[in-house]
Order: C-alpha cells, then structure tokens, then sequence
C-alpha cells in the first residue's frame, strides 16, 4: 500500500503552453488569454506562460502577459521560463518591470541560464560576431536581476536631459518589489545551490537531471534540500502533470490515457548523457489523482503546487482540466479559494 503523506497546498497555479496552429496563430494566443481568465475565475493562484522559440507557442512571454495584465485583475502571472541566454539583461528588464507595472505587482518570472536551444539555428541572429563565446552562464542572470533593483547609474552628480528636465538615470519604470519575484528553474543540484545562494525563488517541475540516483523523487527531494540548505527562505513551487477527467466524456479520456502512455517509457530510466529523470504524468478522476498525490514524497515539502497542462490538447480540453483540478482536487489538498470565489459559487 503507498504510503499517505500529510500534504498542505495554499497555492496553486498552472502552466499553460500556449499552442496555436501554425497557420492560425491569433486563435490560439487568444485561447490562451481566455484561460488564464477562466483560471482566475476559478481561483487559481497564479497562471504560468512558457516562451520557446521555433515553435508555434509563445515565443514572447514579456509582449504576452503584457496582453494578459489587461484581461485579468487577481491572479499572479509568470514565465515559466525565460531562457535568458537570447536576452540582453537589460532590454529584458525594462520589458518585463513594464508588465509588471501594468499587472499593479502580479508578475513571477521564471529565467534559466544555459546555452538556449536550437542555438545553432537562432544565434546568428541575436548575437554580432561569434556567438560561442557569448556568456551563457548563471551570471547572465545576476545582471538581469541588477537592472531591475532600481539602482541609480553613476554616481549623484549624473544626469540626463529628457523632456521633462535633467533625472538622475536608472531603469525605467522601476517596479518595486519585482526583485523578489525571480524564480529560477532549477534542474540540477549545482542550479538550485546557486539559486538559493542568491536568494531566487525556485521552480521544480516533472524534468530534472540525476545525480547519484535513478530514482526521480529522491532527486526531487535532494534538490530542494540544497536549494534550503544554501540559505533561501523564499518559495518553491512544485510542478506535476496532471490531468483529471471526471467532466471529459468517453473519447477525450481515452485521449488523455493514450497520451500519458505514449510518454510513460522515457518514466521508466534516465534518459541521455545528463541522465534526465522524468515523472509520470497523473492522469485520471480525481479520486485516482488524489491518491497518487498524496503517495507523492514532495508534495508534503512545498506549499505551492503548479499544474503543467500538456501540449497537443485542445482550448476546451484544458478548460475542462482546470476546472475539475480547482473543484475536484485542489481543495483535497488543503487549498482554498479567495474568499470572493467561494462567495460566488
């Protein structure tokens, strides 16, 4: 019998990917600005974006929730992630400290470090010259975060001349506060010692490299334990996959549990030269999810649960996953919606 863990969820959130068809790309971006509307209808915590590139998804996750700090008024947005490595830390800065003020203070954003994907095919037209000796380490995001603290540029005497008089330069707009909510998204023990070191939030998902440890859940758990060991008392958030059917008819279960065995093999040992561990996705009615969540070793070390919805669905697939996982399964586990939520319903 799986062993029950005492499991206490405050916050929720989602992460959706925002895919869209490669001919049509209006109506999936809006589908997407309709979700995390109806998430926040549904009291969702906090809604997450991904940004890749070459795909036919959110390739702008700034410009994105720029849009979507007008649809919604409640809920906290995020990246989940920036790969920072096609970013100038300080173009990136003044883009993202301008959501964050449209939003009034809602915005997360989740940044890793790396060389970023399909570099072989994008860096050419990002960076001047040879590219492969461009900086792509955690210090590239060390300087993002130094642009946004709001420091001012040289010393007292400064000034610049603009059209409402001589200003003392720095960052515009600054948006208070904003350095507190940079998350990084930790894979490796190495990424979430430096991360807590440097007093970053963390982001712990369903992909994560092993160390030591064919085991996923216990390279899981070691990773946290370094990220709180290095000194970090911020937040992390835990993400899982997880698809509830109970609303869903006959067919779309049936799509929903083809899917989770179509990537159960690459669950079953590590995969590659970095040795990723993937976690099984959750896939089922919520009474068969809860009992998986409450078997699961990690959920007992976080407070905050983010559901990854999966490529490939459909606009009122994922509308019906967020709504049976905030009913059905998010308040089984101790969470409870904002106070006008639970008025309206």
């Amino acid at each position: 019998m799986a062993r029950v863990f005492n499991i206490s969820i405050s916050h929720i959130g989602f992460l959706t990917p925002g895919n869209y068809p490669d001919e049509d790309p209006l109506s999936g971006l809006e589908q997407t600005l309709e979700q995390l509307q109806y998430g926040e209808n549904l009291g969702f915590d906090s809604a997450w974006v991904r940004q890749r590139h070459l795909e036919p998804g959110i390739s702008s996750a700034s410009a994105f929730l720029a849009a979507a700090t007008q649809r919604t008024s409640r809920i906290e947005l995020g990246t989940a992630v920036i790969p920072i490595g096609y970013e100038s830390p300080y173009r990136l800065a003044e883009d993202l400290a301008t959501v964050d003020v449209l939003s009034r203070g809602r915005l997360n954003i989740g940044v890793s470090a790396g060389r970023p994907l399909h570099a072989e095919l994008i860096a050419p037209f990002v960076f001047d010259g040879d590219w492969t000796g461009y900086d792509f380490s955690h210090d590239r995001v060390l300087r993002f975060a130094d642009n946004l603290r709001g420091s001012y540029l040289g010393d007292e005497q400064t000034l610049i001349k603009t059209p409402f008089g001589p200003q003392r330069p720095r960052l515009q707009p600054y948006a208070k506060g904003l350095i507190d909510r940079i998350w990084y998204g930790g894979g490796s023990q190495r990424s979430a010692e430096w991360a807590g070191r440097n007093g970053f939030n963390l982001l712990t998902g369903n992909v994560i490299t092993g160390e030591g440890t064919d085991d996923f859940f216990i390279a899981q758990s070691r990773l946290i334990e370094t990220y709180r060991a290095a000194g970090s008392q911020r937040r992390v958030a835990l993400g899982r996959v997880i698809v509830p059917f109970d609303s869903a008819d006959a067919a779309t279960r049936r799509r929903y549990r083809d899917y989770a065995d179509g990537r159960h093999e690459r669950t079953l040992s590590p995969q590659g030269e970095r040795r990723t561990l993937f976690a099984r996705d959750v896939v089922g009615t919520s009474d068969e999810i809860l009992a998986q969540l409450f078997a699961d070793p990690i959920l007992p070390e976080v407070s905050e649960l983010r559901l990854e919805l999966p490529y490939e669905f459909e606009h009122e697939q994922y509308c019906q996953i967020l709504h049976d996982f905030a009913t059905l399964i998010a308040p089984e586990l101790g969470w409870k919606a904002p106070s006008d939520i639970r008025a309206a319903s």
